[in-house]
């Protein structure tokens, strides 16, 4: 009888680990087809010069790029810029100047032309988020203050690294912010979401989660969206801070998974990762279940999302098990895996044709094609999230260094250029010089 009652415990167990950690899809939840792509950015001048303002490129977080054709591997080192601490979070960049916030709490403003650094500020002891810029304000997140047991989020002038404004905060952090209409949001380890005033840094609304609020907000259509330590992603009112809708995981043998992953909102559906081994998408609008697709350990990377030539609206993410994927946006469908060799837990970012992530267990980085899934490029370097670029350059997070690295293809027609203005000069003083001898 004894035998009988462990062994139908063991397949009630087993049974009940099986339908609540598989993968699940809905077909009959809307997808938007039409959602709108984002062109690549202009030229920019002087007056309207680019901006990489946010983790994750925009404000709904698709971490996709649509860098020219011309961005793209083979590769050449231009510069590196060493810290003394480990990158975990990507920099951000305005104009000419990028903002990189290292793990020991330093953030540096860095010349994106030739890697000097042009200010460094320590705001406390531990970090691990990527500041937000807007104007001339960058502002950033701190786990932990010097002498302090609680973190704070800080805003600085990007021109001198001057403090502006400085707010203790009762629990640590480490949600990259995000800012729209004078407004900056932020999550905290005691599960409080802020939307503070980006002049001052006094309070406009909080809200509570019911945990642990690491991911950064996306932003899409005034509905903040992000997911908890207890499991649970929430859609909330941007200006009143309102929950519109909440809805769990429920992927864990004994609980739901957390949710360190932030958040990309594409397609009308919400896209995000989670420690049960689980890629979610809920809807949008209504935070219904679309699919769940169960890879082989946990999921803290954040996913990237893009429209892809062959493919489609296409999810890039990778997982604990070593494996990257790419997922049919609509279906959850897997398109192609890539075996990284190691453990990814940082995110990815699409640059052109081109998605880059980085592997934790090799610490390096690789390029795919987004098509494909074909490796493109590798290096030595890297250990979490890969990096940013403006169209010219890919600016990547090495374990400890900030490389910048330019197309080869780029590079020689650049210095075609200098060769034919050099000819150009010395045939124009070598006639100068003689007719003044004629003369």
């Amino acid at each position: 009888m004894l035998v009988l009652l462990v062994a139908a415990v063991a397949l009630g167990g087993y049974l009940y680990v099986k339908g609540r950690t598989g993968s699940v899809y809905n077909t009959g939840v809307p997808f938007k087809k039409e959602a709108s792509v984002k062109p690549p950015p202009k030229k920019p001048t002087k007056k309207d010069p680019f901006v990489w303002a946010f983790y994750g490129y925009s404000k709904d977080h698709h971490r996709y790029f649509p860098a020219p054709a011309s961005m793209r591997p083979p590769f050449r080192k231009v510069w590196e810029n060493n810290e003394s601490a480990l990158l975990e979070f990507p920099p951000v960049m305005s104009g000419e100047r990028i903002f990189q916030l290292a793990d020991d709490g330093t953030i540096k403003a860095i010349d994106k032309n030739d890697g000097h650094t042009l200010w460094e500020r320590d705001l406390g002891a531990l970090s691990a988020s990527t500041p937000a810029i807007d104007g001339g304000t960058v502002i950033a997140t701190v786990l932990s203050r010097n002498g302090g047991e609680g973190g704070s989020v800080v805003a600085l002038r990007a021109k001198t690294g001057e403090i502006m404004w400085s707010k203790n905060l009762p629990s640590r952090s480490e949600s990259s912010p995000l800012i729209d209409h004078g407004k900056v949001f932020f999550g905290s380890e005691d599960g409080t979401v802020y939307a503070l005033r980006e002049s001052n840094g006094s309070t406009v609304w909080t809200y509570h989660a019911s945990g642990a609020v690491k991911a950064s907000p996306t932003l899409y259509k005034g509905i903040l969206y992000f997911g908890d330590y207890s499991g649970v992603v929430q859609a909330v009112g941007e200006r009143s801070g309102k929950r519109i809708w909440s809805v769990g995981s429920e992927g864990a043998p004994l609980g739901s998974g957390t949710f360190y992953s932030t958040a990309a909102v594409a397609y009308g559906r919400v896209y995000l990762g989670n420690t049960d081994g689980r890629i979610y998408a809920y809807e949008a609008r209504t935070g219904r279940l679309a699919w769940a697709v169960q890879t082989g350990a946990y999921v803290y990377a954040s996913p990237a999302v893009a429209p892809v030539p062959g493919l489609g609206p296409t999810v890039f993410e990778g997982s604990y098990d070593g494996t990257f994927y790419a997922l049919n946006a609509r279906s959850g469908a897997i398109e192609w895996t890539h075996p990284a060799g190691g453990k990814i837990s940082g995110s990815a970012t699409v640059v052109g044709n081109v998605v880059y992530f980085a592997d934790l267990g090799t610490h390096s980085t690789t390029g795919l094609n987004i098509r494909t899934g074909q490796s493109v490029f590798s290096i030595a370097e890297g250990a979490f999230d890969p990096g940013i670029s403006d169209g010219h350059k890919l600016y990547l997070d090495g374990y400890d260094t900030l490389f910048a690295l330019e197309p080869r293809d780029l590079a020689a027609k650049r210095q075609a250029r200098t060769r034919t203005r050099t000819q150009s000069r010395t045939r124009t003083q070598t006639r100068t010089k003689a007719k003044k001898s004629a003369g």
